[in-house]
């Protein structure tokens, strides 16, 4: 608790001297934007603050946070607010040590110069980006997202306070919460998946699956915002080592084309995606052992086990859904059948699906976007 306190200390440290802030404008409302630069103000720094980051950020987003950031001679950035505001950060410190655009650094380690020092600060127990070197971008005429990532554009200090998470909507809470749920399960079963990110993903998963039913249930359950927040954090950390999967390649063309939040489309895919994947051994095996992990009810050591497990794992997710009354399907956000096409297409041609421990195809897609239609 209360360890935003120390920011303006930890910039310090960190040689900060003209502190660029990059918030969004429902942080402001809540006050912890102010909170932060009043801290560090405290320690004599100068401070400017870029509030206008929006859901989903795309290039025109960067390009504006850019622009502060420039005329302002900053010299560290501080990310506050969930996934959008991190990798808002993240992408102006790509352009203003590296120069260029977005899509110059889309993929690995495209930056040539060391970048500035970042301090990541989440307000919500959702994407994990504190913990990770990638910044998500949308190309603003194509609004396809880039993952554009390089260890230089990781943050130096994650600050985790779940104080900070209290005052997000309740729906915010449900979709990030079930994001950093997705996270924890997709990168448990991924073919990059290591011993190390293993570690990482089954404690997300157990912090996660503890954490998130108590938060919708009672938004001020500080020792559960906790949870959700280290959980969040952890699978930030096994996605730096394992990658994701065909769950986040399905919602991505949702997001782009119908604006539906990330959380929300990931929640929608993966429980079709967790028993498409199932139905491989080693992949059922994988899931067994994330169930066994994270509750006693769940062994590893048959068949039927594993597919019980899977099962289990995936009515999580749908029951997540329900308590946070998020629809399970397309057909009610909306979205029509002779869409799934397009979004087939589109989900197999992202990054993340070709680390998904099961081949997937478009046909593939096609079949889970026409189960998540139905409901």
């Amino acid at each position: 608790m209360n360890t935003v306190e120390r920011v303006g200390e930890l910039a310090r440290e960190l040689g900060a001297q003209r502190v660029l802030v990059v918030t969004d404008p429902g942080i402001v409302a809540a006050g912890h934007a102010e909170k932060v630069q009043d801290l560090l103000r405290k320690q004599q720094l100068s401070v400017s603050c870029f509030d206008q980051v929006r859901e989903n950020p795309d290039t025109r987003c960067v390009d504006e946070c850019l622009a502060v950031a420039r005329e302002f001679a900053t010299d560290t950035i501080i990310g506050l607010g969930g996934g959008s505001s991190l990798d808002t950060a993240k992408g102006c410190n790509f352009l203003l040590t590296n120069g260029g655009q977005m899509k110059d650094y889309r993929g690995i380690g495209k930056a040539r110069l060391p970048m500035l020092p970042l301090i990541a600060i989440p307000t919500t127990g959702g994407t994990g980006s504190e913990c990770q070197s990638f910044a998500l971008i949308a190309d603003e005429q194509t609004h396809q997202k880039m993952a554009c990532g390089d260890p230089k554009a990781a943050a130096r200090v994650a600050i985790l306070d779940p104080a900070l998470t209290v005052s997000q909507p309740p729906r915010v809470t449900a979709c990030s919460g079930i994001d950093a749920l997705a996270h924890a399960l997709e990168t448990a079963v991924t073919n990059k998946r290591t011993p190390l990110s293993l570690l990482f993903s089954r404690e997300a998963l157990r912090l996660t699956l503890a954490g998130l039913p108590r938060v919708l249930k009672d938004p001020a359950d500080l020792e559960a915002r906790g949870w959700m927040l280290l959980g969040a954090a952890l699978a930030g950390t096994a996605i730096e080592n394992s990658m994701l999967g065909a769950a986040h390649a399905a919602a991505n063309p949702l997001t782009a084309h119908y604006g539906i939040v990330h959380g929300h489309a990931v929640g929608l895919m993966l429980p079709h995606v967790i028993r498409f994947n199932a139905a491989e051994l080693s992949s059922a095996s994988a899931y067994a052992d994330a169930a066994a992990s994270s509750s006693s009810s769940f062994s590893s050591s048959s068949s039927k086990d594993q597919t019980c497990a899977a099962e289990f794992l995936a009515q999580q997710v749908e029951r997540f859904l329900d308590l946070a009354s998020l629809p399970r399907s397309l057909r009610d956000l909306g979205i029509k059948s002779d869409a799934i096409p397009q979004l087939a297409s589109e989900a197999a041609g992202q990054w993340t699906a070709q680390f998904n421990p099961r081949p997937v195809s478009v046909k593939d897609f096609q079949e889970m976007y026409t189960l998540t239609q139905l409901g």
